[in-house]
């Protein structure tokens, strides 16, 4: 049995080699995990010593067959409990993180795949992230930051790069919510923010939150 230390590390692992092509180096762990560079070479040595990663110092870290099967089955643990507190509890969607890293270490898989059933299968959670199924499999994103699109159009709000607490709520505040068609008006070349339109109103919004906003085109 791994303690949530351990499967928080390779949760983290996981998630940083989504975005660096599989090899994380250990100060970029320590940014996740909010810890100390020698703190986290000594939990690598312990999970190497286990075969969930593969670390060798100054090189870098990947994940193992083992570890990333673990990582990927905390994530769906996690974003199921996400889904759960929000459409079944009520919870707003900037509210649900630090409860679902709580919720995401129960060992029991029959309660995991009984509330896979229960939330009716759900294949993303309230920020839009893909759950895993319960063979690992997940599904592919397609989206891009509203950012990056160079052409004016319409868009779909599919999901978030910031789950930050701050960042969801300035969301909520903009009254945009996942699956809002977003028409994009001007890319404004001063400082690349934007002009969109939503729900029959224009607004502005800045380059680092246009980096943050996740879209699809129609």
């Amino acid at each position: 049995m791994n303690s949530f230390t351990e499967e928080n590390y390779l949760k983290a692992i996981y998630k940083l080699s989504l975005s660096s092509g599989g090899v994380v180096n250990t100060n970029q762990i320590a940014l996740q995990v909010n810890t100390k560079a020698a703190t986290v070479t000594d939990m690598l040595k312990k999970l190497s010593d286990k075969n969930y990663i593969l670390y060798q110092k100054y090189q870098g870290v990947t994940l193992t067959e083992a570890g990333k099967k673990i990582a990927i089955h905390i994530v769906r643990k996690h974003r199921l409990w996400e889904v759960f507190l929000v459409e079944k509890l009520n919870f707003k969607w900037d509210e649900v993180h630090d409860i679902a890293e709580q919720l995401e270490h129960i060992r029991s898989d029959e309660l995991i795949d009984e509330l896979d059933k229960f939330l009716e299968f759900p294949a993303f959670d309230p920020h839009g992230d893909p759950i895993p199924d319960k063979h690992g499999k997940i599904t592919e994103l397609t989206s891009v930051p509203l950012a990056s699109v160079k052409h004016k159009g319409k868009l779909v709000f599919s999901g978030v790069e910031d789950h930050s607490k701050a960042f969801l709520q300035y969301l909520s505040k903009t009254g945009i919510t996942l699956g809002d068609t977003i028409t994009l008006n001007e890319i404004i070349d001063y400082d690349k923010s934007v002009e969109i339109s939503i729900k029959n109103k224009k607004m502005f919004l800045s380059h680092e939150a246009a980096k943050n906003i996740l879209v699809e085109k129609i």
